[in-house]
């Protein structure tokens, strides 16, 4: 049984069934592709350039992992714009493009390649950038976006072409779990099953505790804008890549793509909520701060507010996933996302599938286990920018 029919879920789903596991069913609270969630809106990034060794040791099999998910559909999921990575000397920023290069390097063998760029290149080559001397970038080719919503549709249709069955409107309540089985309350019922991937995301905290666990789960409500630019072919995707800005406050953005706009953002806005506070009311204030940086940083991106759209992360106090089973539950795996799992979704889906039904997995996730300090140490001071490598020591 999967919970949660997001991103994650329909990729453990269809990762479940591919590999002969066809008696799946998927408990959804929802309409399947509804907005409430982390899985909608049209693209997130995909992308090699990453803060730690433990997620560029991933990347490559998550764009193997998207290139089956398009062979089977026939759909285009990863859009290769290229990606750029911005900040300025002698601020954090510079020493974080310096961890996202060091983290790359064990991919030079595989073919992946990078650049640094000086400000002049960078102005050369995309000269929408208003950006003075003391900037420098980080452009990797493979940068770029992954349709998220249309990803999570296609999961879903191959699971139901394996014989998954999907149940929306199913909320769930609580679970409980023995030597032998799974029991999970919902709205409509009680079902049981051999075991669980539990991918709820912000809503997972809440069914741990009715298996007595806590994990320090922060939930951080974000907001995405789009700006109808008037310089459509500027920001067109064969002319402007995807980009993220490496300052105080982080911003990162896409070309033209889902919407006749550019999309752009601040990644972690400091609006900590609980499911019960949470809107789904964009904030104003969020917007016009994006929409500053744009008249500052991207003069010919900025345009009207087109719409804009909330969603909540999922956060560990490190901000690191978490794959694993359940503390003293053997039978239950949860994934936590942190906000930043879309792009290895169908990856985690079968990495999830495996440790539900063998155990292990195939793939290093060993940073990613729930007994690691930031879940387990009440002293461990959160951090939830991504500047360098994990603690990994079991707790």
């Amino acid at each position: 049984m999967v919970i949660g029919a997001g991103a994650l879920g329909s990729a453990a789903a269809y990762r479940l069934a591919a590999a002969g596991h066809t008696d799946v069913l998927v408990l959804e609270q929802y309409e399947l592709g509804h907005t409430r969630g982390a899985s909608e809106d049209h693209s997130r990034i995909i992308r090699h350039t990453y803060h730690s060794t433990v997620y560029t040791a991933l990347t490559p099999a998550a764009y193997t992992a998207w290139e089956e998910v398009e062979e089977e559909t026939g759909l285009q999921l990863v859009f290769k714009v290229g990606g750029l990575d911005l900040a300025v000397t002698g601020t954090p920023g510079e020493r974080e493009l310096a961890a996202y290069e060091a983290s790359l390097a064990p991919l030079a063998g595989a073919g992946v390649t990078w650049e640094r760029l000086d400000a002049a290149e960078i102005r050369s080559r995309w000269p929408q950038w208003r950006i003075d001397d003391d900037v420098v970038g980080l452009f990797q080719p493979d940068g770029g976006i992954l349709d998220v919503r249309r990803a999570t549709a296609a999961h879903i249709a191959l699971a139901r072409a394996h014989g998954v069955e999907f149940a929306p409107g199913t909320a769930v309540l609580g679970l409980s779990s023995s030597d032998t089985h799974v029991t999970v309350s919902t709205s409509r019922g009680s079902f049981t099953a051999g075991s669980v991937v539990l991918c709820a995301a912000s809503w997972t905290p809440e069914l741990l505790v009715s298996l007595g666990v806590d994990w320090p789960i922060t939930l951080s409500q974000e907001q995405v804008s789009y700006f109808a630019t008037p310089n459509l072919r500027d920001f067109a995707p064969d002319r402007f890549p995807m980009w993220m800005w490496h300052g105080d406050p982080f911003f990162y953005g896409f070309p033209v793509y889902g919407e006749v706009a550019v999309k752009a953002a601040r990644d972690l806005s400091g609006r900590f909520v609980t499911q019960q506070t949470r809107s789904e009311l964009p904030d104003p204030a969020a917007t016009e701060e994006v929409a500053a940086f744009l008249r500052q940083r991207l003069p010919g991106a900025a345009g009207p507010e087109l719409v804009s759209k909330t969603c909540v992360y999922d956060l560990p106090p490190d901000r690191e996933f978490v794959l694993d089973h359940v503390p003293g539950h053997p039978r239950i795996v949860a994934a936590i996302g942190a906000g930043h799992a879309a792009k290895f979704a169908s990856l985690l889906g079968g990495i999830l599938a495996s440790l539900a039904t063998t155990g292990v997995s195939e793939h290093p996730i060993e940073a990613f286990r729930a007994d690691r300090p930031a879940l387990t140490d009440p002293d461990f001071i959160p951090s939830f920018r991504l500047t360098g490598e994990p603690d990994v020591t079991p707790g």
